[in-house]
């Protein structure tokens, strides 16, 4: 039964028994099915139907295809490596069978047990090795499951695409899915392209339209796309998007800004949830992934292991270390790395501004009105349940007038909505009311002219030098919405500056609106100077590439938020100093509470900790935004400075030691620690521009190819085409990329095409940087594959006197993944067979560019009887090598399996006998794991493949 290419619902329990043995099926297996030939891409053990086969068509009605077969309902013929039918190599160079072999190289997956990285140094991006820390330790575990909590700023999305860089290369990254804050959907999508050449679609509130209508009604929208990226947002919706949700099976989720996951009732956790049971690998990214509660954090580090915590309330950093990264700017590796990729950061330097008349008479009619009296009781207009609604009034006016008249205006609207439906008048609220509409008046008085933060706004803006012919850029920050809309309203003609010129961004806008004012602002050439935005903007968005000035028109009553929006311009790739400002309204009134009270002193306090520590998170022991605020002012209406709060709130935190600065110091490794290790790439060509370059010339015939030492360009075929439609629209119609595809091996030039791009209308560039990812090599590598007929080996003239049979092995295990790949070249047939080294063989051989086809290959039936005995002798080396690698396999199991134990145990222990549901529960979870633990070890028959044979000249 072929399936189109989609849902694995056959997906299930793997194990080692069946019919045929699953080696024949495995990866890079050829089989028959109804008479068209197929290439085996993955095999998985089913409950009911046999094994499920992902494969792609090899013969010419079904090349490229992709489909899925079960074993148990389908006739699925294997080729027989014994049956392989040796023939000549006629073309020039025997490129045919030097590219196959090196195709056969390219797709067969790294085996389960190498844990080096394969992949550093082909992609558009500095070689630091802090961001290979993180795949380090990904590729250590069984299943790739970690928290990347760097700081603001080191490169989370670079770090999280060599982790997915390494598992594509061992064949555990087919299908992806990427899910991010609205805001960042391009930025992250854009980057995955440009440097690592991952396409993922974007399923926006635009995307998902358009596949809702191209796709049959129903059906699922991420089953046509085997990588995609999806807001948070748009994917927590559980009606909508759950059922689909629970038939997929990804190989890896990524799940950005992953603090926002944290407590349990809400519906991002219930999507976290319902995908971390649907994965392999899974990635969380934060910078702020602990709120201070040792329960919540735990709620994080279970998605990634549930087995990894027995007592949320009980843990320790060792338990857990393997699960977690987290290094600041003052790490010595990442210090030791930044060369000049990232000035240090200037001062936070706040700009007092007086009060102007206007604006004292609305701080007089706080402090006199609204603060005085006992606040913990409420003061004279408000009672004791509405104590902290005086200071959202406070915080509305230091953001601006027009926040705290629209702050007024809404509870006027409500307590008239309460007047009216009440039974009996009620003088508290005849007393707010009164109170309310006198400082909406007051406030109402205060323009442009007579608002000081304002003029003191455009006064910071000149200095820093923005204007309407100037290239600087600023970015203001405010909390309130109704403040950034008057800014942006009013900016443009105090500043001289036309409407384009100031950008507007805030959380009410759309998520494809939001994408399009942060590309626009990313864009040297782009007429916008400034943008005004809010908090929205403070996680996770790239503000940094064409501006590195900050002006904070109002401030968060928050450490962590200050830190994160100042994270915009501070992170790495800034080539500036980034700069900081804070306007700071001051005021003359006694008992006024303006800016110099709390703002002021966290400006400072932010930068302090910054400067020491290299983050401002465990300043409170608190780390969480809302909790700090919460606190603060809670503190404030007991009489407590900011120092104090602070001061008080550390201490209580001190006994935990999951909210001390024991976790948020710096973890990762030791200084001095050697750099991660890399597996060796042996190949035939020397680098993936040989092999394109080489592929080309045999597979590109009316490509209309042009190319020189940088660029290479064609026209794509349509199964190329296919491959690119993940790309946005947008992007491949601007730079017509479906009619002439152009892509360069030269790492400069295309950082130069990628500048060059920053300068015009897209950021996307015309120009893509060749990776071993990129969907060209792909394409070449299943090009060339089937070019080579079913179960034939090419026959090569090189310089050995005696054939050399060169015969791929594999085994794999339960989930399909190779636990043992061997390129073995046997000799000495048929008398004594000696099994080496494939690569040191081709060496030997002289297999390479230089090779002369003389097409005199002479009769082949003396080395066609061989092929027997040359698979017997490889079957026999790779049950010998199938027991080493065991051992690695047994050593990488065993501390897994402690752990697991271990666990079991706690768990148990912390529970009541006659908590039974609790109890099953454990061991449920504790055996899911030993089944998950028993996948990981080699199972059924090995796979062996005849790739070609080298024969002397005589």
């Amino acid at each position: 039964m072929r399936e189109p290419m989609a849902e694995s619902e056959g997906r299930s329990v793997a194990t080692a028994e069946d019919r045929a043995g699953g080696g024949q099926f495995a990866p890079g297996a050829r089989v028959v099915v109804r008479d068209a030939e197929w290439m085996v891409r993955t095999c998985t053990r089913t409950d009911n139907d046999g094994y499920l086969l992902r494969a792609v068509g090899v013969s010419e009605f079904v090349r490229g295809e992709e489909a899925l077969f079960f074993t148990g309902i389908e006739t699925i013929e294997p080729l027989r490596p014994q049956d392989t039918t040796l023939v000549h190599d006629p073309s020039s160079g025997y490129a045919d069978s030097r590219l196959y072999l090196e195709s056969v190289l390219r797709r067969t997956p790294l085996p389960q047990s190498e844990r080096r990285l394969a992949t550093v140094g082909g992609f558009l991006l500095d070689d630091k090795v802090y961001q290979q820390r993180p795949a380090e330790l990904a590729l250590k575990a069984l299943r790739p499951r970690v928290l990347i909590a760097d700081v603001v700023g080191l490169g989370k999305t670079l770090e999280i695409g060599l982790i997915l860089s390494e598992l594509i290369r061992r064949g555990r990254g087919e299908r992806i899915l990427v899910v991010t804050p609205q805001q960042v959907l391009e930025q992250f999508q854009q980057e995955l392209w440009t440097r690592f050449a991952i396409p993922l679609v974007r399923l926006d509130s635009v995307g998902l339209e358009r596949i809702q209508r191209e796709i049959p009604a129903g059906r699922n929208p991420f089953l046509f796309f085997k990588r995609a990226i999806i807001s948070v947002d748009t994917l927590k919706n559980q009606g909508k998007y759950g059922q689909h949700l629970r038939s997929m099976h990804w190989d890896a989720v990524v799940i950005d800004e992953s603090h926002n996951l944290i407590n349990e009732n809400n519906l991002r956790n219930k999507l976290a949830r319902v995908l971390a049971q649907h994965t392999d690998a899974l990635l969380l990214a934060s910078a702020t992934p602990h709120n201070g509660d040792s329960k919540s954090f735990a709620q994080l580090i279970n998605l990634l292991d549930p087995a990894a915590i027995a007592n949320p309330e009980d843990y320790t950093a060792e338990q857990i270390d393997h699960l977690y990264i987290r290094r600041t700017k003052v790490h010595p590796e990442v210090r030791a790395d930044m060369g000049d990729k990232w000035p240090d950061r200037g001062p936070s330097i706040p700009v007092r501004v007086p009060a102007t008349p206007a604006e004292e008479a609305v701080f007089a009619e706080l402090a006199q009105v609204w603060l005085a009296g006992d606040a913990r009781e409420g003061g004279p207009v408000v009672g004791r349940d509405n104590r902290l609604f005086p200071y959202t009034l406070l915080k509305a006016f230091l953001s601006s007038h027009r926040a705290l008249a629209t702050t007024a205006g809404n509870r006027i609207r409500t307590l008239e909505r309460k007047r009216s439906t009440a039974a009996a008048a009620d003088p508290g609220l005849d007393r707010e009311h009164a109170a309310l509409t006198e400082l909406k008046n007051l406030a109402e008085k205060i323009d442009t002219g007579s608002s000081a933060k304002f003029q003191g706004l455009i006064t910071q803006l000149k200095e820093i030098g923005v204007s309407r012919k100037s290239p600087t850029r600023a970015v203001v920050f405010s909390e309130s919405v109704p403040t950034l809309e008057w800014l942006h309203q009013n900016l443009p003609g105090a500043l001289g500056l036309s409407d384009g010129q100031v950008q507007l961004m805030h959380g009410g806008m759309s998520d494809t609106e939001q994408q399009r004012v942060i590309a626009d602002f990313a864009l040297s050439d782009s007429k916008v100077r400034v943008l005004v935005t809010g908090d929205v903007a403070s996680e996770g968005v790239n503000l940094h590439r064409q501006c590195h000035h900050i002006v904070h028109y109002d401030l968060p009553w928050s450490l962590i938020r200050i830190e994160q929006r100042n994270g915009r311009i501070d992170r790495y790739g800034q080539e500036h100093e980034p700069q900081f400002r804070a306007l700071i309204l001051t005021s003359d009134v006694d008992g006024a509470k303006d800016d110099t009270t709390v703002a002021e002193k966290l400006l400072d306090k932010e930068a302090d900790a910054h400067r020491s520590l290299g983050t401002a998170e465990a300043e409170t022991g608190l780390y969480n935004a809302k909790k700090e605020e919460d606190r603060l002012i809670l503190d404030l209406l007991a009489g407590r400075t900011v120092e104090e709060s602070i001061e008080a709130s550390r201490g209580e935190e001190e006994d935990d030691p999951w909210a001390a600065d024991a976790f948020f110091g710096d973890f990762g490794v030791e200084a001095g620690t050697a750099p991660p290790e890399t597996a060796p790439t042996p190949g035939l060509f020397a680098d993936t521009e040989q092999f394109v370059r080489a592929a080309l010339e045999t597979v590109g015939t009316g490509l209309d190819l042009s190319q020189d030492d940088k660029l290479l360009a064609f026209t794509p075929p349509e199964d190329l085409k296919q491959r690119l439609k993940a790309l946005p629209t947008g992007y491949l119609k601007d730079h017509k990329v479906m009619d002439r595809l152009r892509v360069t091996f030269d790492r400069e030039h295309a950082q130069a095409r990628l500048d060059q791009a920053r300068s015009t209308k897209t950021t996307w560039p015309d120009t893509g940087y060749v990776t071993d990812l990129h969907p060209l090599v792909e394409w070449l590598v299943d090009k060339v594959q089937v070019r080579t007929p079913r179960g034939h080996a090419h026959v090569l003239v090189g310089q050995v006197d005696e054939p050399v049979f060169l015969v791929q092995g594999t085994y794999s295990n339960a989930l399909g993944q190779p636990t043992v790949v061997e390129w073995m070249a046997v000799t000495g047939l048929p008398g004594e067979p000696k099994v080496g080294d494939m690569f040191e063989a081709l060496e030997h051989a002289g297999v390479g560019p230089r090779m002369v086809n003389t097409g005199q290959g002479g009769d082949l039936s003396e080395l066609q009887a061989l092929v027997p005995e040359a698979v017997r002798a490889a079957a026999a080396h790779l049950t010998l090598r199938r027991d080493e690698y065991a051992e690695r396999i047994e050593a990488d199991l065993a501390e897994p399996a402690r752990r697991v134990a271990e666990w079991e145990q706690l768990a148990l222990e912390g529970l009541e006998v006659s908590k039974q549901d609790k109890r099953k529960q454990v061991q449920d979870t504790a055996e899911e794991q030993r089944r998950l633990l028993e996948k990981m070890r080699t199972a059924g028959e090995p796979l062996l493949r005849v790739l070609a044979v080298v024969k002397g000249a005589n």
